[in-house]
Parts: C-alpha cells; sequence; structure tokens
C-alpha cells in the first residue's frame, strides 16, 4: 500500500469510526506521531507472531502502540518479502519498525557483517537499529561508532543499555549480586552520556539487573531514579515486560513515559494507562450509587 493510500484510509477510518461508549471519561492519547509516551511492543520470539495475526493486531489496537520491535533476531528467520510485508503493514498504521538486538549476533563474523547488516536493514525500510551488547561483550567505543554508523544511513538508532554483563534474550539470570556481572552505575550514565554524544536520543534500558527475575523489593529503582535525573525519562525507553513491572512505571512516571511491552499485554496496559479498568485508584473515594430513570 502506497503512502498516500495509507494515509487516505486513516482519514476515513476516523472519519467513520468513533470509539464504542466514548461518553465514558478515559486519559486520551495524543495522536500519532507522538513525542512521549511512546510504546513498544515485542514481536516474533517467544511467541511466534505471524503476519496474518499482526496485520489484526494492527487493524484493532495500533491506536495505542508507537512500535513493532523484531526480538531474538527473528527476522533471520523469514523471507525478504515477509520481512517488508510486515513493515509495511506497521507503517500503514503509523508503527514504526525496529531491529532488535540482532547486531550482537551479527557482529560475530566482523564489522563487514555489520556493515551488510546495516546496508539490509535500510533497504528492508526498518526506521530504527537497537544497537545492545546484553549478551556480547562488544568494546564501548565500537557500540558508539555503530550508533553514529546507522544514522549515517539515515536511520534511527536506539542503543540498549544494560546494568548487567552476559544477560538478556531471556536468559533469566538468577543470583545477580553472586554472579559478580553487575555493572556500577557510574558506567550505565557515562555509555548514556556517550551515546547521546553521539547523536543517540533516546536509549533502551534493558530490564536484567533492574527488575527482570526480582522480587519487587529487590528492583533497582534507585538506577532508574538516578537515569531519569540526569537525562529526563523521557530519553529513556524502560523494558517492562511484566504487567507489576509496567504498573510500577506508570504509577511513577505517569502516561508519558516510554515502555517497551509484549505485544499479548498491550489491552491490559492500555486499560491501566488511560484509567479504564484495573487501577484501584478509579474506584477510590467515590460515592457509588445508582437510580433508575423514572
Amino acid at each position: 500500500m502506497s503512502k498516500v493510500s495509507a494515509q487516505k484510509r486513516k482519514i476515513q477510518r476516523s472519519k467513520n469510526n468513533r470509539k464504542a461508549f466514548d461518553f465514558l471519561n478515559i486519559r486520551e492519547l495524543p495522536p500519532k506521531p507522538r513525542k512521549k509516551g511512546i510504546i513498544e511492543i515485542r514481536g516474533p520470539y517467544y511467541s511466534s507472531l505471524s503476519s496474518g495475526y499482526l496485520d489484526n493486531l494492527l487493524s484493532d489496537w495500533s491506536d495505542y502502540f508507537d512500535g513493532f520491535k523484531f526480538a531474538g533476531g527473528s527476522q533471520r528467520l523469514l523471507d525478504r518479502s515477509i520481512v517488508r510485508k510486515i513493515i509495511r503493514s506497521c507503517h500503514d498504521y503509523g508503527v514504526y519498525v525496529s531491529t532488535g538486538g540482532m547486531v550482537e549476533r551479527v557482529i560475530v563474523q566482523g564489522s563487514e557483517a555489520v556493515d551488510l547488516y546495516l546496508e539490509e536493514c535500510k533497504a528492508l525500510g526498518f526506521d530504527v537499529v537497537e544497537v545492545s551488547s546484553g549478551l556480547a561483550p562488544i568494546e564501548l567505543e565500537d557500540k558508539v561508532e555503530i550508533v553514529r554508523q546507522v544514522q549515517r544511513l539515515g536511520m534511527k538508532a536506539k542503543p540498549e543499555i544494560s546494568m548487567m554483563i552476559g544477560a538478556g534474550a531471556g536468559t533469566h539470570v538468577a543470583g545477580y549480586e553472586e554472579a559478580m556481572k553487575m555493572r556500577k552505575i557510574e558506567d550505565v550514565v557515562e555509555e548514556a552520556k556517550m551515546h547521546a554524544r553521539a547523536g543517540a536520543t533516546v536509549f533502551m534500558m534493558e530490564s536484567e539487573g533492574i527488575t527482570e527475575d526480582l522480587p519487587p523489593d529487590k528492583w533497582r529503582t534507585d538506577v532508574i531514579h538516578r537515569l531519569a535525573e540526569d537525562f529526563g525519562f523521557e530519553r529513556w525507553m524502560f523494558e517492562a515486560s511484566d504487567p507489576p513491572v509496567f504498573k510500577w512505571y506508570l504509577k511513577e512516571f505517569g502516561p508519558d513515559v516510554n515502555l517497551f511491552i509484549d505485544h499479548s499485554q498491550i489491552v491490559e496496559f492500555t486499560a491501566w494507562r488511560l484509567g479504564l479498568w484495573g487501577d484501584p485508584k478509579i474506584w477510590k473515594e467515590t460515592k457509588l450509587r445508582y437510580k433508575a430513570p423514572k
């Protein structure tokens, strides 16, 4: 579908359709493209999300998310035609597409492979290239140079920054302190500053070592608040792929926080974000009465 026809469909849809029960007051989202409260959903990896399923998801729920991210290098398992179809479908609904952290696997084959990877990302129509090093011990200087190269090619670089070394991809590392793989918060801050100097405007915060596999009383909220204070919370996209985690971020920073969640969570997340359902404060200190009309 061309950009023109996609825009026409979007305009027609907005003219013809109203949300059901729109007399019920909830928080409204600004139209896309949004500059804050950016929500990115995870594509295939933990589940085999098909292009047909995605079409339905976009048709029904794309008003409530902004980005779609391939996970675990899953795009390598698909025909180019299917990857292009997925990207076109997302673009038709105003949803950008991110590569996920595939560069960590590509760099195993050397610098030339990284260049080929970035060129193919550009050719296929990816909007965002995530530059991560959760599993791969990429030197920070090299990681920053990849960020620069992504931007030279006209795509948006989103460096992923991890509190833990050697974690990611659902490894579910337990015993963080015993593993002695935690980074100092000063190192995390310095990495973010280097990416910012290289031109990156948004950073992805990996959940390992922060919230993932940890009970709430062990969450590193001190790290989250330090990063928000130093850079502004709008500069970060926090991974929050568990409902208790995204609910904490919403309560702490409000609906304008940028979050990465699983595609299966978009409805529950949106209900909480917009004050529709679930959050007990909706009903708190409200006198509930009903009198039938005469």
